[in-house]
């Protein structure tokens, strides 16, 4: 009996909240308050509701975009520029001498202390293709495509650890909360292919980014705009399949009798949260389908899979790279690449720019070069938008710890200069954007800044983005902030 008394005074309590009063409200005032909640894709410009429609279907940009779609690689820990794109051989003649003091004065550094010594490239650097980019021999399949290449060699960004520096490039920000770029790209454009997810990830080298989920998550959008994070193998999406004993007609009018449940507290309490839980319910129904075919690459030829240097049944970044193309072209709108292990402080062999590093750069530069030549010869690289790099950059000092000169060769983080390589649809190919001085230290000209970026990916995929925002908290927020630009020399 006591606890029938807890139930019916918890029910009568829940008739005086404000959520009740809203909902119950025929002023008009429950929808203006709603409305406000929601952001401003709540009512459309003929005031229909279009939380009642499903909010992943395909929408119209603010203009025509140049691409449809983005394979986003990012090499989490910050590949060192100096030794893949940004050729200074007056480095070299400076190798081993103490870093000049105008380097030092007034910087911080995650670890260098007192005076490093500075540190040449380690590798050997030529030009390739009609433009003469510069790469090096770490990378030795990346030549072949060097003239479908863009690259900004004057990057720079406000954060030099990783998670906040790997949110900033992916969200904006160097705090948790705020949506990712896949996930804005999914809220502006919706996807292709209402079977499979429109932002997927797929993750490699043993570690997920510092920053962890938070770099492929939704933040205060609506949570089915989150990145859908895929395994290699039999299960690629954890909880989707059916249980064991349990048939796909079972699960159906299981999934039916919950949604119905979902669709009555929906028209009860009017929380968008409900419409998503439907959504993904339904997704997730239809993915057991399409994840698994989309996902087997022993479907492909074997002089596809060498290409990138795939192989079934594998869990690597080849053959990530290889799903990743399975997936666009079959309509999903972003699919992030994450491969981890490239932070090359020099405190181990495995840390070090001539052991574990260039050990990195074999095994992801086929798999790349692969990605960019098989979008090409389907037809597809004009179409899709692949951006290549890392955090931040490396400074041309080599790194020292408490003074101490460390055992093997390694840089520290570096915020005001690094590399990102673009290539597809809307980019002037085969040329380099931006300059940075003799050592490499600093961005002398040209320079392009992590909202610069973002704003420029928005810009291809059709949108202005000082227009595409979401209202949370009482104002309009978006990817760029109250900053970045559109680097209009690089458009073709």
């Amino acid at each position: 009996m006591e606890k029938l008394i807890k139930e019916f005074l918890h029910a009568e309590n829940m008739l005086q909240t404000r959520r009740h009063f809203l909902n119950t409200c025929t002023t008009g005032l429950g929808v203006a308050a709603l409305s406000s909640l929601m952001g401003g894709c709540f009512l459309n410009k003929s005031g229909e509701n279009q939380a009642m429609t499903d909010p992943t279907l395909p929408k119209t940009p603010h203009f025509a975009p140049k691409v449809k779609r983005v394979i986003y690689i990012h090499m989490a820990g910050a590949p060192s520029q100096l030794e893949l794109f940004d050729y200074k051989p007056e480095l070299l003649k400076y190798d081993g001498r103490d870093c000049p003091q105008e380097f030092l004065e007034g910087k911080k550094f995650a670890f260098i202390r007192g005076v490093p010594k500075m540190l040449g490239p380690l590798a050997q650097f030529n030009q390739h293709g009609q433009s003469g980019a510069y790469i090096s021999d770490f990378m030795p399949y990346l030549p072949e495509v060097a003239d479908e290449l863009t690259f900004l060699k004057a990057m720079y960004t406000d954060q030099f650890n990783h998670a906040p520096a790997q949110l900033l490039m992916h969200t904006g920000s160097p705090r948790l909360g705020r949506p990712s770029l896949g996930s804005w790209a999914m809220y502006g454009l919706g996807t292709e292919n209402q079977n499979l997810p429109g932002f997927i990830v797929l993750a490699s080298g043993g570690r997920s980014p510092d920053a962890g989920k938070s770099v492929w998550g939704n933040g205060f959008l609506p949570s089915i705009y989150q990145g859908v994070q895929c395994r290699t193998g039999a299960d690629p999406v954890l909880y989707v399949s059916d249980p064991h004993g349990m048939s796909r007609d079972i699960r159906k009018q299981t999934i039916e009798a919950i949604n119905e449940i979902n669709r009555q507290q929906y028209e009860e309490v009017q929380d968008p949260e409900i419409l998503t839980r439907i959504s993904q319910y339904e997704m997730a129904f239809r993915m057991q389908m399409s994840v698994p075919e989309v996902m087997d690459i022993s479907k492909e030829p074997e002089w596809v899979r060498n290409m990138y240097g795939a192989e079934v049944g594998d869990a690597s970044f080849a053959n990530n790279c290889l799903l990743a193309r399975r997936l666009v072209e079959n309509g999903v709108r972003f699919v992030q690449l994450f491969h981890w292990g490239w932070d090359a402080h020099g405190t181990d062999q495995r840390l070090s720019l001539d052991g574990g590093f260039k050990d990195l750069c074999q095994i992801t530069d086929r798999a790349v070069t692969g990605l960019i030549k098989d979008l090409k010869m389907r037809g597809l690289l004009d179409e899709t938008l692949v951006v290549w790099g890392g955090e931040f950059g490396r400074t041309p000092m080599q790194e020292n710890r408490d003074g101490q000169t460390l055992p093997f060769k390694g840089r520290d983080h570096h915020l005001d200069a690094f590399t990102v390589f673009m290539a597809g649809g809307g980019l002037k190919k085969g040329m380099s954007f931006g300059e940075t001085d003799p050592l490499g230290y600093y961005g002398v000209k040209d320079r392009t800044h992590v909202h610069d970026l973002q704003a420029t990916i928005l810009h291809l995929l059709g949108f202005d983005h000082e227009k595409l925002t979401y209202s949370f908290q009482g104002r309009p927020f978006r990817l760029t902030d109250v900053a970045g630009k559109v680097i209009k020399p690089i458009l073709s």
